[in-house]
C-alpha cells in the first residue's frame, strides 16, 4: 500500500499545471490540496485574480475546485497563481471569440478613468466611448452589472484587452431596423413620431427605424421651414415612398398620407361663390390664385380687370390678396375658373343703383317743396 502511494506521488516543477480543492483561506491566502502531492499548495492574494482584491474570499471559498500554475517549490509548500492559470486559459478563450465575433457577458468589476474594468481571465478594459452609444457622464452605477460585450482588440504581448458593450448595442439595433425594413412597404401609410427636425426636413420614427420627410413632402402648400409645419414629439400620418434596405433609408411623405386638395372640392367651392385668396403665380395670360390651401384657380387676363389691360402685372403682383367670384368647377381636371372684374361691375352697379335711388328721391322731394312754396306765393 505505501509503495502505491508512493507511486501516485508527483513531483511538480515551475509552469506545471495543477488541479486541487480549497482547504482553508485566510485574509491573504488560500491553501490548497494539491491532487498527486504531499505538498501544500498556497495562492498567495496576488495570485488570486488578474484585478485588486482586498481579501481571499472575495475570490474563492473552501470546497472550490482549483486550478493553478506552479510559480515556485519550497520544501513543503507549492506557490501556485490561479491568476496565470486563468489568464493561459483566457487568452485562448478570447482569441476565439474575437475570431468568431461571439458576444459573452462580463461583470464590471470596477470603474477607472477612462472606462470599465472585467475580469475575463485576464483584466480587460472597457473604454468609455464604448461602453454605449451616447455619452455617459457617470458611471457610478456601473459597478457589478453584467454587460453583453464582444472583443475589439487583443495584444497578448502587451497583455492588452479591449471589450465593446456599445458594438453589441449596434448591432442588436441593426438587426432590429433590418427586420423593421424587410416588415414595411412602399405605398404602406403608418404612424410616427417626429424626433429630429433640419433644415432641409424632419425624421419621423416608425418603430425600429427613422424614415425622412423632405420638405416638400411636408404639405400641399409650400413649406419655408419644417418648424412651420410641424414640431418634435407630433404625432404625425406618413407614406412609405421608398426603402433602401442597403443604405437603411426609408423616405416618408406627411403630404402624400393627406387627402388632396381637389378632393371634393365640388362639394366645397360652388359656381358663383365669393372667395378671398392670394395671388401666386403670374402669366401673360392671366394670374393663378391660391383659395384653398393647394387649390388655385385662373383669373384669365380678361377677367382681372373692367379696363383693358396688356398684362396681369400692371394690376396685380404676386402676393396680392384678392377677391374672386367662381366661374366653373371640374374637380376632375382640377380646373378652376375665377373672375375679378365680375365683383367689380358688380360693386359699380350697386353703387349706380344707390347713386339714382338717392338722386331720385331726394330731388323729386326738393321740386315738390319748391313748386309748393311758388303757389302759395302767387295767391
Amino acid at each position: 500500500m505505501e509503495e502505491m502511494n508512493q507511486v501516485d506521488v508527483r513531483v511538480y516543477e515551475v509552469g506545471d499545471t495543477v488541479k486541487g480543492q480549497v482547504t482553508k483561506v485566510e485574509d491573504k491566502q488560500v491553501l490548497i490540496d494539491v491532487e498527486g502531492s504531499k505538498l501544500v499548495g498556497i495562492i498567495p492574494i496576488s495570485e488570486l485574480s488578474s484585478l485588486h482584491i482586498e481579501k481571499a474570499s472575495d475570490v474563492l471559498s473552501v470546497g472550490d475546485a482549483v486550478v493553478a500554475k506552479v510559480k515556485k517549490v519550497e520544501d513543503e509548500a507549492l506557490i501556485l497563481s490561479k491568476k496565470a492559470a486563468d489568464a493561459e486559459q483566457a487568452w485562448e478563450v478570447l482569441e476565439q471569440k474575437l475570431a468568431n465575433g461571439e458576444t459573452f457577458d462580463v461583470v464590471v468589476k470596477d470603474i477607472v478613468k477612462g472606462g470599465l474594468v472585467a475580469d475575463v481571465g485576464v483584466r480587460a478594459f472597457i473604454p468609455a466611448s464604448l461602453v454605449e452609444k451616447e455619452f455617459i457622464e457617470d458611471f457610478s452605477d456601473y459597478k457589478g452589472r453584467t454587460l453583453t460585450v464582444k472583443v475589439v482588440e487583443l495584444d497578448r504581448e502587451k497583455n492588452r484587452v479591449v471589450l465593446s458593450h456599445r458594438a453589441v448595442v449596434e448591432e442588436e439595433e441593426a438587426a432590429k431596423k433590418k427586420g423593421a425594413l424587410q416588415s414595411i412597404q412602399v405605398g404602406q401609410v403608418l404612424e410616427g413620431t417626429v424626433v429630429r427636425m433640419t433644415n432641409f426636413g424632419v425624421f419621423v420614427n416608425i418603430g425600429e427605424v427613422d424614415g425622412l420627410v423632405h420638405i416638400s413632402q411636408l404639405a400641399h402648400t409650400r413649406v419655408d421651414h419644417p418648424s412651420d409645419v410641424v414640431k418634435e414629439g407630433d404625432v404625425v400620418k406618413v407614406k412609405v415612398l421608398a426603402i433602401d434596405e442597403e443604405s437603411g433609408r426609408v423616405s416618408l411623405s406627411v403630404k402624400a398620407a393627406l387627402p388632396a386638395p381637389w378632393d371634393g372640392i365640388e362639394q366645397k367651392i360652388k359656381e358663383g361663390d365669393v372667395l378671398e385668396g392670394t395671388v401666386k403665380r403670374l402669366a401673360p395670360f392671366g394670374a393663378f390664385v391660391e383659395v384653398l390651401p393647394g387649390v388655385e384657380g385662373l383669373v384669365h387676363i380678361s377677367q382681372i380687370s373692367t379696363k383693358h389691360i396688356g398684362t396681369p402685372h400692371e394690376v396685380l403682383k404676386e402676393g396680392d390678396v384678392v377677391k374672386v367670384k367662381v366661374l366653373a368647377v371640374n374637380e376632375q381636371e382640377k380646373r378652376l375658373s375665377l373672375s375679378i372684374r365680375e365683383l367689380l361691375e358688380e360693386d359699380v352697379e350697386e353703387d349706380y343703383r344707390e347713386y339714382t335711388t338717392s338722386t331720385e328721391t331726394t330731388t323729386g322731394f326738393q321740386i315738390g317743396e319748391v313748386i309748393g312754396d311758388q303757389l302759395k306765393k302767387l295767391k
